[in-house]
């Protein structure tokens, strides 16, 4: 006899799915937002002409781009933990993913600071701009523009990453399906369905990312 087939085994829970789905959502927009701070003020280091600035930041890079995001996630929940810093899971899942995705966007950022010309810098001085009315005009959004695509598929893959977190027992998707699974026994359904929602998740963001970018960089 064939397999059989109970996804109402997994929707009886649907509301475990629907808090680990908003969970995911949470943890990914603010880490996003957070992590484009840091990748931003990790630009700005990494291209200053002081080393007390420079150096640090680059160290951060590679450290950070050279080990595994399960590793940086295990650090701060369980390696702080060991010395008297006790994280809870979801803000250690919220700090290692701002930590990994602020190393990313750093270089990021950093490559589209680089692809500014010279040349446009000093027709801002030669007009009167003022360094910061540079930065912000001349600057930031054709900086933005060039590396949108980049950064949208980051924060994608920091959504995706995320599934992780549940490693620690952050309460997000794939902790719902590790959980529901563990009560039905039902883990091609369970699985399955914890990948349709990644999947539409997934897409939902691209194109609302592509929705923002086409806004904001219409006029450009």
């Amino acid at each position: 006899m064939g397999y059989q087939f109970h996804f109402g085994d997994v929707f009886a829970y649907k509301d475990l799915l629907i808090r680990g789905t908003l969970l995911t959502l949470e943890l990914s927009a603010a880490a996003t937002v957070l992590g484009l701070v840091v990748g931003t003020a990790g630009a700005l280091a990494r291209n200053s002409a002081h080393i007390l600035l420079r150096w640090p930041a680059a160290v951060y890079v590679e450290v950070i781009r050279n080990t595994p995001f399960l590793v940086q996630l295990f650090f701060l929940f369980f390696g702080l933990s060991a010395v008297g810093v006790r994280l809870s899971a979801e803000f250690a899942a919220l700090l290692a993913m701002v930590v990994n995705l602020g190393a990313y966007a750093t270089e990021i950022v950093r490559a589209g600071l680089k692809s500014v010309g010279r040349g446009q810098i000093e027709a801002g001085l030669s007009i009167g701009l003022t360094r910061w009315q540079i930065f912000r005009h001349v600057v930031i959004l054709p900086a933005l523009q060039a590396i949108y695509p980049a950064l949208s598929s980051q924060a994608i893959i920091v959504m995706l990453g995320s599934s992780v977190c549940s490693q620690i027992s952050a309460q997000e998707l794939t902790y719902a399906a590790n959980f529901i699974q563990s009560r039905n026994f039902r883990s091609f359904e369970c699985y399955l369905v914890a990948t349709a929602i990644y999947f539409v998740l997934t897409v939902l963001l691209r194109q609302a990312f592509a929705l923002v970018g086409r806004r904001v960089f219409r006029r450009s």
